[in-house]
């Protein structure tokens, strides 16, 4: 693919530092277990501040190994008609929606009485997803991931990740600062589009998965070959590197993700890794004054909402903890911890992505996790129409970096 560049190569670390990487991998390991037994009987946290920490390692193990970013995939089909990476992604939405319908028919028997699903990241259906979706899309293609990314790579000593993540807080203040102009422009009669209301289970169902097969086959059909993995020798050793050294297939990382957002939102809440940020940059914002102390209409909405922790560290805190430290682990272990040199302009970009990242999310809820990820699989239809812009957005992006490289 051309180099915009999402993942550039890196020389394979020297030998002599195994021994070292394994070390810290394992103090990590054994960090996030011995912290999950605490928070487990800790009064202020229990078993939901455990099943977080452990739940988010789970998912930054997965990212980190299966490469399961939003933007590598839709870059590599824009610029090589790679399908694999993007197959991945219609897996996870599908993988997940039917495990979301699973446990609405029990919670939520008669999807036409009225009642939303507990918890679901269902938001209103306007413009403002369609301006969020284009400013995140944009800012994935100019810095180089999404937010969820940008968490994972932090474990492969990303040296734009943090520029990006810094960047999404300034972007958050500013969405924060537009947020009574969205909120009564765009949310606030806007409809709240659950599609069992109107389809029941199996109508919303057959709709959503039918949309999935039609690009699952489009991406198929135009995509081009792509070299063959070599197979994994029958051996432990082989077993042990394909399952801790090499990448997996997309596909393992697509299923694996849909499965582990139905366990946590059968546990806990929809996944989202940007409540805590925005919660951050709202503290910081509010203490600067750069913000307003009211936020019509912001605490009451579905989805990544920044709102006030009860303790020190949210649940969804604790959630992006055990995601960076697992995918340290996981980078570390295979020997992708490779901080990598870059010039002044991809690190201005990451920067300024990072910024329009943060606003993005904030005008939507949600990322690509929160929104997309999680709004699909609720069969709502604030998912699809978010990651309709986004796409849009991470195209315009892919082009202007191709440009600018």
């Amino acid at each position: 693919m051309t180099d915009i560049p999402a993942t550039p190569p890196a020389p394979s670390p020297p030998p002599r530092w195994r021994p070292l990487r394994w070390s810290i991998a394992l103090c990590l390991l054994a960090g996030l277990v011995g912290a999950g037994f605490y928070l487990h009987g800790h009064d202020d946290y229990g078993r939901a501040g455990s099943w977080a920490l452990l739940s988010g390692a789970v998912f930054g193990y997965l990212l980190q190994r299966s490469r399961f970013c939003f933007f590598c995939n839709l870059a590599d089909w824009f610029t090589e008609r790679k399908a694999s990476g993007v197959l991945a992604l219609l897996a996870a939405l599908a993988v997940g929606m039917l495990g979301y319908t699973v446990i609405y028919g029990a919670w939520v028997p008669y999807p036409d009485a009225g009642f939303l699903p507990p918890r679901a990241h269902i938001a209103p259906v306007g413009w403002h997803l369609v301006v969020g979706g284009l400013a995140f899309g944009l800012g994935m293609a100019l810095s180089g991931s999404c937010l969820s990314a940008h968490f994972y790579r932090l474990g492969e000593g990303s040296v734009r990740s943090p520029l990006a993540l810094l960047g999404a807080i300034g972007g958050f203040i500013l969405g924060f600062r537009a947020w009574p102009f969205f909120y009564m422009q765009a949310m606030a009669d806007s409809p709240v589009i659950w599609l069992p209301e109107s389809w029941g289970y199996t109508g919303a169902l057959l709709l959503q998965a039918s949309v999935l097969a039609v690009l699952a086959l489009v991406i198929w059909l135009r995509a081009k070959p792509e070299p063959a993995r070599p197979p994994t020798p029958r051996t432990l050793t082989g077993i042990l590197r394909a399952v801790f050294v090499e990448r997996w297939p997309g596909v393992v990382g697509g299923v694996s993700v849909g499965a582990l957002a139905t366990a946590v939102y059968l546990r806990a809440t929809p996944l989202g890794v940007t409540a805590e940020w925005g919660r951050l940059a709202r503290l910081a914002g509010s203490r600067f004054g750069w913000i307003s102390d009211t936020l019509p209409g912001l605490d009451s909405l579905r989805g990544c909402n920044p709102v006030e922790a009860a303790n020190i560290f949210s649940p969804n805190a604790l959630f992006v903890i055990g995601l960076v430290s697992a995918a340290a682990i996981g980078g570390l272990v295979a020997g992708q911890f490779q901080p990598r040199k870059y010039g002044p302009l991809h690190l201005i970009l990451a920067l300024i992505g990072g910024v329009l990242l943060g606003f993005g999310s904030l005008i939507s809820l949600g990322c690509t996790i929160g929104t997309l990820l999680s709004g699909v699989h609720a069969l709502a239809v604030s998912g699809w129409l978010f990651g309709a812009a986004m796409v849009a957005g991470v195209y315009v992006g892919v082009q202007l970096m191709i440009r600018i490289e």
